[in-house]
Protein backbone atom coordinates (compact mmCIF):
# COMPACT_ATOMS: atom_id res chain seq x y z
CA UNK A 1 0.00 0.00 0.00
CA UNK A 2 0.91 3.66 -0.24
CA UNK A 3 1.20 4.79 3.36
CA UNK A 4 1.53 8.39 4.48
CA UNK A 5 3.29 9.14 7.75
CA UNK A 6 3.56 12.53 9.45
CA UNK A 7 5.33 12.88 12.78
CA UNK A 8 8.72 11.18 12.59
CA UNK A 9 9.94 11.76 16.13
CA UNK A 10 10.87 9.44 18.99
CA UNK A 11 7.87 7.17 18.37
CA UNK A 12 6.86 7.87 14.79
CA UNK A 13 10.24 7.16 13.23
CA UNK A 14 10.48 3.46 14.24
CA UNK A 15 6.78 2.96 13.55
CA UNK A 16 7.11 4.25 9.98
CA UNK A 17 10.19 2.09 9.44
CA UNK A 18 8.24 -1.01 10.51
CA UNK A 19 5.63 -0.26 7.84
CA UNK A 20 8.38 0.15 5.26
CA UNK A 21 9.95 -3.18 6.23
CA UNK A 22 6.52 -4.78 5.77
CA UNK A 23 6.70 -3.83 2.11
CA UNK A 24 4.67 -0.61 2.01
CA UNK A 25 5.78 2.50 0.13
CA UNK A 26 6.04 5.50 2.46
CA UNK A 27 5.03 9.07 1.68
CA UNK A 28 6.47 11.44 4.27
CA UNK A 29 6.36 15.04 5.33
CA UNK A 30 8.29 16.58 8.20
CA UNK A 31 8.91 20.11 9.44
CA UNK A 32 12.57 19.27 10.09
CA UNK A 33 14.62 17.82 7.19
CA UNK A 34 16.75 15.90 9.72
CA UNK A 35 13.70 13.78 10.59
CA UNK A 36 13.79 12.32 7.07
CA UNK A 37 17.41 11.11 7.26
CA UNK A 38 16.60 7.58 8.58
CA UNK A 39 14.43 6.99 5.49
CA UNK A 40 16.97 7.69 2.75
CA UNK A 41 17.68 3.97 2.24
CA UNK A 42 14.06 2.72 2.24
CA UNK A 43 11.18 2.95 -0.26
CA UNK A 44 10.03 6.40 0.81
CA UNK A 45 9.27 9.69 -0.88
CA UNK A 46 9.46 13.02 0.95
CA UNK A 47 6.78 15.57 0.03
CA UNK A 48 6.58 19.34 0.47
CA UNK A 49 3.35 19.30 2.51
CA UNK A 50 0.84 17.10 4.30
CA UNK A 51 -1.56 17.76 1.40
CA UNK A 52 0.92 16.22 -1.04
CA UNK A 53 1.28 13.17 1.21
CA UNK A 54 -2.51 12.73 1.15
CA UNK A 55 -2.61 12.90 -2.68
CA UNK A 56 -0.39 9.82 -2.91
CA UNK A 57 -1.54 7.74 0.08
CA UNK A 58 -4.31 5.23 0.79
CA UNK A 59 -3.89 5.67 4.55
CA UNK A 60 -2.12 8.49 6.39
CA UNK A 61 -0.75 8.06 9.91
CA UNK A 62 -0.07 11.04 12.16
CA UNK A 63 2.01 10.91 15.34
CA UNK A 64 2.41 14.44 16.66
CA UNK A 65 2.48 16.21 20.02
CA UNK A 66 -1.05 17.41 20.81
CA UNK A 67 -4.49 18.31 19.45
CA UNK A 68 -3.46 21.65 17.86
CA UNK A 69 -0.77 19.81 15.88
CA UNK A 70 -3.26 17.16 14.74
CA UNK A 71 -5.71 19.87 13.63
CA UNK A 72 -2.95 21.69 11.76
CA UNK A 73 -1.70 18.67 9.80
CA UNK A 74 -5.20 17.37 9.05
CA UNK A 75 -7.38 20.46 8.58
CA UNK A 76 -4.95 23.39 8.33
CA UNK A 77 -3.60 25.14 5.26
CA UNK A 78 -1.88 22.52 3.07
CA UNK A 79 -3.12 19.88 5.49
CA UNK A 80 -4.19 16.34 4.71
CA UNK A 81 -7.81 17.28 3.98
CA UNK A 82 -6.81 19.74 1.26
CA UNK A 83 -5.05 17.01 -0.72
CA UNK A 84 -7.12 13.94 0.10
CA UNK A 85 -9.20 11.82 -2.21
CA UNK A 86 -12.57 10.59 -0.97
CA UNK A 87 -12.13 7.34 0.94
CA UNK A 88 -8.78 8.25 2.44
CA UNK A 89 -8.26 6.98 5.99
CA UNK A 90 -6.46 9.18 8.51
CA UNK A 91 -5.12 7.35 11.57
CA UNK A 92 -4.01 9.61 14.39
CA UNK A 93 -1.76 7.80 16.87
CA UNK A 94 -1.04 10.90 18.95
CA UNK A 95 -2.42 11.29 22.47
CA UNK A 96 -5.01 14.08 22.46
CA UNK A 97 -8.24 15.07 24.19
CA UNK A 98 -11.12 12.69 23.32
CA UNK A 99 -13.40 15.59 22.37
CA UNK A 100 -10.72 16.98 20.07
CA UNK A 101 -10.52 13.57 18.36
CA UNK A 102 -14.30 13.57 17.87
CA UNK A 103 -14.26 17.10 16.43
CA UNK A 104 -11.42 16.29 14.03
CA UNK A 105 -13.15 13.07 12.99
CA UNK A 106 -16.40 14.93 12.26
CA UNK A 107 -14.61 17.62 10.24
CA UNK A 108 -12.81 14.98 8.16
CA UNK A 109 -16.00 12.95 7.67
CA UNK A 110 -17.64 16.05 6.17
CA UNK A 111 -14.92 15.93 3.50
CA UNK A 112 -15.36 12.21 2.82
CA UNK A 113 -12.34 11.14 4.88
CA UNK A 114 -12.49 8.33 7.43
CA UNK A 115 -10.76 8.82 10.77
CA UNK A 116 -9.46 6.54 13.50
CA UNK A 117 -7.93 7.70 16.76
CA UNK A 118 -5.38 5.10 17.83
CA UNK A 119 -3.13 6.26 20.67
CA UNK A 120 -0.49 3.85 21.90
CA UNK A 121 1.24 2.71 25.05
CA UNK A 122 4.72 1.26 25.24
CA UNK A 123 7.03 4.22 24.74
CA UNK A 124 10.06 4.34 22.50
CA UNK A 125 11.05 0.76 23.36
CA UNK A 126 7.62 -0.51 22.35
CA UNK A 127 7.78 1.45 19.10
CA UNK A 128 11.25 0.11 18.25
CA UNK A 129 10.25 -3.49 19.03
CA UNK A 130 6.82 -3.28 17.34
CA UNK A 131 5.34 -4.17 20.73
CA UNK A 132 2.98 -1.25 21.27
CA UNK A 133 -0.46 -1.49 22.83
CA UNK A 134 -2.84 0.19 20.39
CA UNK A 135 -6.23 1.52 21.57
CA UNK A 136 -8.48 2.48 18.65
CA UNK A 137 -11.69 4.39 18.15
CA UNK A 138 -13.64 4.49 14.89
CA UNK A 139 -15.94 2.58 12.58
CA UNK A 140 -15.43 -1.21 12.76
CA UNK A 141 -15.12 -1.56 8.97
CA UNK A 142 -12.45 1.16 8.82
CA UNK A 143 -10.62 -0.40 11.76
CA UNK A 144 -10.56 -3.77 9.96
CA UNK A 145 -9.00 -2.10 6.93
CA UNK A 146 -6.20 -0.63 9.06
CA UNK A 147 -5.77 -3.55 11.49
CA UNK A 148 -3.13 -5.42 9.40
CA UNK A 149 -0.98 -2.29 9.59
CA UNK A 150 -1.56 -1.94 13.32
CA UNK A 151 -0.37 -5.52 13.73
CA UNK A 152 3.00 -4.50 12.24
CA UNK A 153 3.33 -1.91 15.01
CA UNK A 154 1.94 -3.52 18.15
CA UNK A 155 1.37 -6.72 20.06
CA UNK A 156 -2.06 -5.70 21.38
CA UNK A 157 -4.62 -4.04 19.11
CA UNK A 158 -8.12 -3.30 20.44
CA UNK A 159 -11.07 -1.43 18.96
CA UNK A 160 -12.55 0.29 22.01
CA UNK A 161 -15.56 1.98 20.39
CA UNK A 162 -16.41 5.00 18.26
CA UNK A 163 -14.14 7.92 17.48
CA UNK A 164 -12.63 9.27 20.71
CA UNK A 165 -12.90 5.96 22.55
CA UNK A 166 -9.24 5.18 21.89
CA UNK A 167 -8.27 8.45 23.54
CA UNK A 168 -10.45 7.66 26.56
CA UNK A 169 -8.65 4.32 26.96
CA UNK A 170 -5.28 6.07 26.64
CA UNK A 171 -6.28 8.59 29.32
CA UNK A 172 -7.13 5.66 31.62
CA UNK A 173 -3.73 4.16 30.81
CA UNK A 174 -1.99 7.40 31.72
CA UNK A 175 -3.84 7.62 35.05
CA UNK A 176 -2.67 4.13 35.96
CA UNK A 177 0.90 4.51 34.73
CA UNK A 178 1.35 8.03 36.12
CA UNK A 179 0.02 7.15 39.56
CA UNK A 180 2.08 3.95 39.43
CA UNK A 181 5.32 5.79 38.69
CA UNK A 182 4.64 8.21 41.54
CA UNK A 183 3.83 5.32 43.93
CA UNK A 184 7.05 3.46 43.09
CA UNK A 185 9.12 6.65 43.38
CA UNK A 186 7.57 7.44 46.78
CA UNK A 187 8.17 3.90 48.04
CA UNK A 188 11.80 3.87 46.88
CA UNK A 189 12.51 7.28 48.40
CA UNK A 190 10.85 6.19 51.65
CA UNK A 191 12.99 3.03 51.79
CA UNK A 192 16.21 4.93 51.03
CA UNK A 193 15.54 7.56 53.69
CA UNK A 194 15.10 4.72 56.19
CA UNK A 195 18.55 3.44 55.30
CA UNK A 196 17.53 0.10 53.79
CA UNK A 197 18.52 -1.52 50.50
CA UNK A 198 16.01 -0.30 47.92
CA UNK A 199 16.84 -3.18 45.55
CA UNK A 200 15.99 -5.70 48.28
CA UNK A 201 12.74 -3.88 49.01
CA UNK A 202 11.80 -4.03 45.35
CA UNK A 203 12.71 -7.74 45.22
CA UNK A 204 10.41 -8.45 48.15
CA UNK A 205 7.53 -6.37 46.77
CA UNK A 206 7.70 -8.08 43.39
CA UNK A 207 6.77 -11.32 45.14
CA UNK A 208 3.57 -10.00 46.70
CA UNK A 209 0.36 -8.10 45.98
CA UNK A 210 2.37 -4.93 45.35
CA UNK A 211 3.71 -6.42 42.11
CA UNK A 212 3.11 -4.35 39.01
CA UNK A 213 4.72 -3.88 35.61
CA UNK A 214 5.57 -0.37 36.74
CA UNK A 215 7.44 -1.73 39.78
CA UNK A 216 9.18 -4.32 37.61
CA UNK A 217 10.18 -2.19 34.62
CA UNK A 218 10.19 1.41 35.80
CA UNK A 219 11.43 0.34 39.21
CA UNK A 220 14.49 -1.24 37.62
CA UNK A 221 15.14 1.95 35.66
CA UNK A 222 15.00 3.90 38.91
CA UNK A 223 17.49 1.51 40.55
CA UNK A 224 19.77 1.86 37.52
CA UNK A 225 19.43 5.66 37.64
CA UNK A 226 18.45 5.43 33.98
CA UNK A 227 16.64 8.68 33.29
CA UNK A 228 17.26 8.59 29.53
CA UNK A 229 13.90 9.33 27.94
CA UNK A 230 11.77 6.51 26.67
CA UNK A 231 8.71 8.56 27.58
CA UNK A 232 9.56 12.12 28.52
CA UNK A 233 8.20 13.70 31.69
CA UNK A 234 6.67 16.61 29.74
CA UNK A 235 4.68 14.09 27.69
CA UNK A 236 3.21 12.56 30.83
CA UNK A 237 2.47 16.08 32.09
CA UNK A 238 0.59 16.79 28.86
CA UNK A 239 -1.34 13.52 29.03
CA UNK A 240 -2.40 14.13 32.63
CA UNK A 241 -3.48 17.65 31.67
CA UNK A 242 -5.85 15.96 29.19
CA UNK A 243 -7.11 13.70 31.99
CA UNK A 244 -7.78 16.65 34.30
CA UNK A 245 -9.48 18.66 31.53
CA UNK A 246 -11.87 15.77 31.00
CA UNK A 247 -12.37 15.39 34.75
CA UNK A 248 -13.39 19.06 34.98
CA UNK A 249 -15.70 18.72 31.98
CA UNK A 250 -17.40 15.66 33.47
CA UNK A 251 -17.39 16.87 37.09
CA UNK A 252 -15.28 13.93 38.22
CA UNK A 253 -13.11 13.71 41.31
CA UNK A 254 -9.75 12.10 40.43
CA UNK A 255 -7.63 12.72 43.54
CA UNK A 256 -4.71 10.40 42.74
CA UNK A 257 -4.51 11.61 39.13
CA UNK A 258 -4.67 15.24 40.31
CA UNK A 259 -1.77 14.75 42.72
CA UNK A 260 0.25 13.00 40.04
CA UNK A 261 -0.48 15.78 37.55
CA UNK A 262 0.90 18.28 40.07
CA UNK A 263 4.03 16.16 40.48
CA UNK A 264 4.69 16.20 36.74
CA UNK A 265 4.03 19.94 36.64
CA UNK A 266 6.75 20.32 39.27
CA UNK A 267 9.15 17.96 37.47
CA UNK A 268 8.82 19.92 34.24
CA UNK A 269 9.05 23.22 36.13
CA UNK A 270 12.29 22.07 37.74
CA UNK A 271 13.92 21.55 34.33
CA UNK A 272 13.58 17.75 34.09
CA UNK A 273 10.89 17.73 31.42
CA UNK A 274 13.10 16.09 28.79
CA UNK A 275 14.09 13.26 31.11
CA UNK A 276 12.09 10.04 31.43
CA UNK A 277 9.03 10.06 33.66
CA UNK A 278 10.98 7.88 36.14
CA UNK A 279 12.83 11.09 37.03
CA UNK A 280 9.97 11.40 39.53
CA UNK A 281 12.30 9.56 41.92
CA UNK A 282 15.13 12.04 41.40
CA UNK A 283 12.74 14.93 41.91
CA UNK A 284 11.40 13.49 45.20
CA UNK A 285 14.95 12.86 46.37
CA UNK A 286 15.89 16.46 45.71
CA UNK A 287 12.81 17.81 47.48
CA UNK A 288 13.37 15.61 50.54
CA UNK A 289 17.03 16.65 50.74
CA UNK A 290 16.14 20.33 50.52
CA UNK A 291 17.68 20.87 47.07
CA UNK A 292 15.85 22.45 44.14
Amino acid sequence: MNIGFIGLGLMGRPMALHLSRAGHKLHLWARRPAALEPFKDVDAHAHVSAAEVAKHADIVFTMVADAPDVREVTLGENGIASGARRGLVVVDMSTINPNAAREIGAALAAKGIDFIDAPVSGGEVGAINAALTIMAGGKPEVFERVKPLFEKLGKSVTLIGGIGAGQVAKACNQILTGVGVLAVAEAFNFAAKNGVDVAKVREALLGGFAYSRILENHGQRMLDRNFKPGFKAWMHQKDLRIVMEEAHRLGLMLPAAAATAQLFNAIVGSGMGDEDSVSALKFLEQISSGRK
